[in-house]
């Protein structure tokens, strides 16, 4: 029998338990198999252990708007900017800062007219 990916997954973090790549993909594969309690429980402890891993922010967020914790999805939104602006990760920056402002309601400029 072929083991699926979260097999693979489980099997790999039994040797890497702190290993935050393994967890953030364990963290997608069970949103993408609508595990969500699981999910969000490898998103947040990646924010509370690997504050420094950018990507966990915005999807943490967008679970978070998912599951109408708005607030918590806007804080999530203002750490991981902290964290993309200290490692001036500019394109993680402005990612979290459009998500950010639609959370709060707040509309683009546009320029362009």
């Amino acid at each position: 029998m072929e083991l699926s990916r979260l097999d693979k997954l489980l099997e790999f973090i039994k040797n890497e338990p702190n290993d935050e790549f393994l967890k953030y993909a364990l963290a997608t594969e069970y949103l993408r198999l609508n595990q969500v309690d699981k999910a969000l429980s490898y998103y947040e402890d990646l924010i509370n252990n690997h504050p420094g891993y950018v990507g966990t922010y915005y999807h943490l967020g967008k679970l978070y708007e998912a599951l109408n914790r708005k607030q918590d999805a806007i804080t999530t939104y203002e750490n991981g900017m902290k964290v993309t602006k200290a490692k001036r990760d500019n394109h993680a920056f402005s990612e979290l800062q459009a998500v950010y402002r639609s959370a709060m309601g707040i509309e683009e400029d546009d320029d362009d007219y």
